[in-house]
């Protein structure tokens, strides 16, 4: 497995990194032995980079993966933590906490779900409009100092807030949708970051699932978050399938699936960029895997490119309700 390094202050993981958040919660029903052996087989594969967010599953996945890595050595993995993330026992949402005694607060909590005296990476879910990022990022520092966080790293945020939290404390990476359907932060915060430094962790690749060539406008569960997505509802849905067929014809002159190619297509925009992949079943791991070795030519980027503009997906990326609560909008990513 290729490695690369998170920004200049950041760890170096592998070039693929494991998205756990399916294996708990958002995507209907989850299988508790076969999400185990999806992360176990993501390690003898080389992949080091696991991602979590206290508030997925309301702390199962941290457990889960502290099940996971129970007989793993701790070293050989790094594990990234979101939090501040609000919600009630029916899980709603309520918003987000930044304030400095809310982090310590959060942190507690996961070191001892997780069964770890340090977290690799951990970052703000979403920015706390109600505290000032120097604020949340300061109390941050203060657990960089004693040990208990290695890095610190940010989510779902534009330019200003990423500058003015990296001036307080320097900053491994930017955790944030990029894939051929959500090219928002090319316009200005791929810039910032590369500017200062900041290497990209980039979720929902896949979109999640609507361009992996899997989906079908006839497939639902209740409790799916993707019944409320605007990608995923009506016209939109039509609209966005048909992209699908587009990629997949790329993909069959490639040799690969549209996953793989829509995978090595991130990969491809810089070697500070680490797809985060959100697997949930070994067969759709090794899948994801195979993107590793497509190889995009200057040809197949330039097809690419013209079939997938910024902006060619119908429907935003979240319901407007959560895109209230995303700094990465309000300053220019779509």
């Amino acid at each position: 497995m290729e490695q690369r390094k998170l920004g200049k202050s950041g760890p170096t993981t592998s070039a693929i990194g494991l998205g756990c958040m399916g294996m708990s919660d958002f995507y209907g029903p989850a299988d508790r032995a076969e999400s185990i052996a999806t992360i176990h087989s993501a390690l003898e594969a080389g992949i080091t980079l696991l991602d979590t967010g206290d508030f997925y599953g309301m702390g199962h996945n941290e457990m889960l993966i502290r099940e996971a890595l129970s007989s793993r050595h701790r070293d050989q993995v790094q594990i990234s933590v979101k939090f501040g993330a609000l919600r009630d026992v029916e899980r709603n949402w309520h918003g987000y906490d930044g304030r400095p005694a809310a982090v310590k607060n959060f942190l507690g909590y996961s070191l001892q779900r997780l069964g770890v005296e340090a977290i690799d990476i951990y970052r703000p879910a979403r920015l706390d409009p109600d505290v000032p990022i120097e604020d949340t990022i300061g109390a941050m520092a203060e657990m960089v100092k004693k040990g208990y966080i290695k890095h610190i790293g940010l989510s779902e945020v534009g330019s200003e807030t990423i500058r003015r939290a990296h001036a307080v404390h320097p900053i491994s990476d930017l955790q944030i949708e990029y894939s051929l359907v959500s090219r928002g932060i090319e316009s200005d915060i791929l810039k910032t970051c590369r500017e200062l430094g900041i290497g990209i962790t980039a979720y929902g690749v896949l979109s999640r699932g609507l361009i992996s060539g899997h989906w079908s406008k006839d497939r639902s569960e209740a409790k799916d978050f993707r019944r409320m997505s605007p990608r995923f509802q009506g016209e939109n849905l039509d609209r966005n399938l048909a992209l699908v067929e587009s990629l997949r014809a790329i993909s069959e002159e490639i040799g690969a699936t549209p996953a793989q190619v829509a995978i090595a297509w991130v990969a491809a925009q810089g070697a500070d960029i680490v797809p985060l992949v959100g697997a949930r079943r070994r067969e759709r791991l090794d899948e994801a895997l195979g993107a590793v070795n497509v190889k995009l030519t200057s040809m197949h980027l330039a097809s690419l490119a013209k079939l997938f503009p910024p902006g060619v997906a119908a429907g935003h990326r979240y319901p407007e309700s959560q895109l209230a609560h995303m700094d990465s909008e309000k300053r220019g990513a779509a």
